[in-house]
Formats: C-alpha cells, structure tokens, sequence
C-alpha cells in the first residue's frame, strides 16, 4: 500500500455517493488522492462536514466548491496533484486544498492563484474555515443525520482504520515526518470505540494503517486506559475480538512483531504483513539510515513461517537509489530469491524536495533505474507466479468485493484491496453481494490473480 490506490474523484468515487439533498442543501465535493492515511482524511473531512448538514455531491458541477486533498511526497505525486487541482477549477471553480502538499502553499498557489484556501495534512479545523467561507453552512437538525460510521469512501465491507500519525524514523529518502510529524498514537480505547461501531455498521474488514505500525504506543509509553493497553500487539488481539478480518500495514521488522505471528497462526488476525523492506543491501540500507540487518531480516522470515505456514508477506522496494551498483542490486535481487516474497512493489527513486537523499553522491542514470526496475518485476512476478500456481485446488476463504453481470471479483485473505490480486467467480455467483465471506476451490492461477468456484 506504499503505491496510491486509484484516484478518488466526485465522480469515480469507489463508494456510492448519493446525490440526494434537499432543498437549500449547500454541497461539497472531494478529490482524495495519496495512500490510504490520507483517505482517512478525507472521511474525516467529508464526517466533519456532513454532521454540519452539508450534502456530498457526486460531481464536479453539482458543488458549491471542491476540496483536493493532496498527495506530496514524489514529484510525480506532486504533479498529479496539481493537475487534479487544476481539473477542479475547469469543472467547478471554487476549490480548496489540504493534505501532504498544502505543506508547500506558495507550490501550490504559484501554479494554481486562483484556489480560495491552502491548509496542510491533518489541518481539519482549517479546511472546514475554509469551506464555511466559500459555502456557508444551512444545517436543519430533524433532516440531517449522520451515520453511525460517519462518511465512508471505501465500499461498506471494509474500512481503514488509522491507529497513529507521523514517523520517528529519519529516511533520508523520506519527508513524511516533516509533513506530519512525530509518532502521535491514538488511544488503544479510542481505536476500539472506532472499530467496534464499523463492525456494527456492517464491515467486515478493518485495514489498519499508519506510518509505522510497529511503533504504535511507543509515544504514550504503552500506557492502558480504559481496558485496552496501546501496544500493537494488545490492539491486534483486542480487534481480532470482533469478528471481522483484520489485516496489518507498515509493519516494521522489529523484534516484537513476531510476537504478532501466533495470533495469525490462532486466526485472530490475517496471516498478512505489509512490511516495508526498501533494499537488502546492508550499504544501501544505511544510505536510506534504515537497519541494516538483512540478513537477520531472512532468518525472522523463515521463523515467521514456522510458526504460521499460511502467512502472507507483503513489501515495497527502491530500485536506482543514489550510489546503487550493479553488485548491490543483484544482491538484492539474489535476497528476493532466498526470502520469496508473495506480493512485490517497486519504486525507481526519484528526488523529494527536503529530503537528505537529494544530495548524496553518485545518482542513478534513468535508464538504469528502469532496467533494475524492469529486472526486479520480472523476477517477482514468476515468483508471484509459481505461489500462485501452487494454489490451484486448494480451498480457500475469500471475501466478496463487487458483482456484476460477468461475475464476482473477490480476494483472499493474501490480498488486501487496490494493492494485492484477486480471485474472480465466473460461474453460480448470482447469490453473492459485497461483504459476503466464502469458500472457494481455486481453479486457476495466472501471474497475480486466481480463479475458483463455490
């Protein structure tokens, strides 16, 4: 989930906006791009702005202005973010912006002067300021009612839940901790209070995300409050409690987490990892100032797996950074062959403003940045291939994402949505709806999805 999810836009929204107000209603519009945290945002946002009996539209047209929560941590995340700003004032005129590149306000206002607000990540009170000036609030108390689970803009079965804010790791490729700061855990009660009313509101899958996962608790010192203990691993044995599958992002490779992998192997949590490993070099690793320990990264691994065979490990990779030879990348890639990874993204490094990896030595020629790139995939994608393959005939649990006249596309408990691959029904799907958890005999592999029947 390192790679953002397709852009959100008013009118390709991944879940249902209705466009339905009464009269006098004001109405607001979102563009919500960047990870899965900043998704939370904008739920947030759009939360905020509905109990205050703003309509949500579905289109550019039909708003009294549109907020553009952006994305700000690769120039070419940058770019797409001033271009979907730029599509907003074309359609609707009258736009506000937040997230990760409202950090860099004179950025954004040099190519774009004509946006009424500029507010950073997380500046909630701010964005809503600026949306009462542009479209004063009309609430009407007995018409206006809020959901339970708020404004949601993932489909209803499942949802992300954000358990922290910012980093306290210092990447040298990475400015995330200058945009949102410091590690700032949410309370272990409050998490659960979040969880539980999504679970009741009919999710069946809670995606936890943050910047790193592992750290979470750290800044409050694992403090218990309220029965609940704010320790990664008391929170994922406090949410496998309710019934839903629960799946874990950024995670880092930290001693604690194996004390995660009995809870996978209890079926508590998912048998998944997200883990962002970046590069197996030891010298690279400490050029990024990331742990170097690759090799001990293995052996946890292979440890991972005993203890829990089913388990699914997820990463992201750099390929091109600054001062990567040839030698360092074939030993990365001779790492991948050994730790066989089951879900692989990769990156060509490119240049953050502020960030400390743009004035290292020796930068990476474009050309070989793509052709590592080019060399990594293919060798990550047989091995996505022979996993694959491997599970032709097994029967497996998936749960159900969407139907339609053609089938039923579904992932398995290996496949987190908009990232991973999926399992598609073909035949005898006509009973199946959204959320619906079932088992499957798998027919059929291909490089990342699976086909199977009921």
């Amino acid at each position: 989930m390192q790679a953002n999810p397709p852009d959100l836009r008013p009118d390709l929204a991944r879940a249902a906006i209705p466009d339905e107000r009464r009269e006098g209603q004001p109405t607001i519009g979102m563009v919500s791009l960047g990870c899965p945290k900043a998704l939370v945002d904008s739920e947030r946002i759009l939360t905020r702005l509905r109990a205050e009996g703003y309509s949500i539209s579905p289109d550019y047209r039909g708003a009294g202005a549109v907020i553009v929560n952006t994305c700000g941590f690769l120039d070419s995340a940058k770019a797409e973010s001033l271009e979907a700003i730029g599509e907003a004032l074309a359609e609707n005129g009258k736009v506000i912006v937040t997230g990760c590149l409202g950090a860099e306000p004179e950025y954004i206002t040099g190519v774009h002067p004509s946006v009424l607000a500029v507010t950073g990540p997380q500046q909630y009170e701010q964005v809503l300021d600026a949306v009462h000036r542009a479209v004063p609030p009309s609430p009407d108390p007995f018409i206006d009612l809020l959901p339970a689970s708020g404004v949601k803009l993932t489909p209803r079965h499942y949802s992300y839940l954000k358990i922290s804010e910012g980093c306290n790791h210092a990447c040298k490729f990475c400015i995330i901790p200058d945009m949102r700061g410091k590690l700032a855990s949410r309370p272990a009660h409050a998490v659960m209070r979040e969880a539980e009313k999504l679970v009741q509101a009919g999710v069946r899958e809670l995606l936890v995300i943050s910047q790193d996962t592992s750290a979470y608790g750290l800044d409050r010192r694992y403090e218990t409050e309220r029965g609940h203990r704010a320790h990664i691993t008391d929170l994922a044995r406090d949410l496998g409690g309710l019934g839903a599958w629960v799946r874990l992002h950024y995670v880092y490779p930290y001693p604690h987490v194996r004390d995660l992998i009995p809870l996978m192997a209890d079926g508590l949590v998912l048998p998944y990892l997200d883990i962002p490993f970046q590069h197996a070099h030891p010298d690279v690793l400490k050029r990024m100032a990331r742990p170097a320990a690759a090799a001990k990264t293995l052996d946890e691994i292979a440890a991972w797996r005993a203890a829990c065979p089913d388990i699914t490990l997820r990463s992201t990779f750099i390929v091109g950074y600054p001062g990567e030879t040839e030698a360092e990348f074939q030993t990365l890639l001779d790492w991948l062959d050994e730790a066989q990874l089951d879900r692989v993204g990769c990156f060509q490094y490119e240049n953050v403003k502020g960030a400390r990896a743009n004035l290292l030595p020796d930068h990476v020629p474009a050309e070989i940045k793509q052709d590592r790139w080019d060399r990594f995939m293919e060798k990550a994608q047989a091995i996505s291939e022979a996993k694959l393959a491997a599970k032709v005939g097994q029967r497996i649990d998936v749960i159900v994402d969407s139907v339609d006249q053609d089938g039923a596309t579904c992932r398995t408990k290996a496949d987190a949505p908009e990232i991973d691959g999926n399992l598609f029904i073909d035949e005898g799907f006509e009973g199946l709806t959204p959320g619906d958890i079932v088992t499957v005999t798998v027919d059929e592999a291909g490089e990342y999805d699976l086909w199977g029947r009921l």
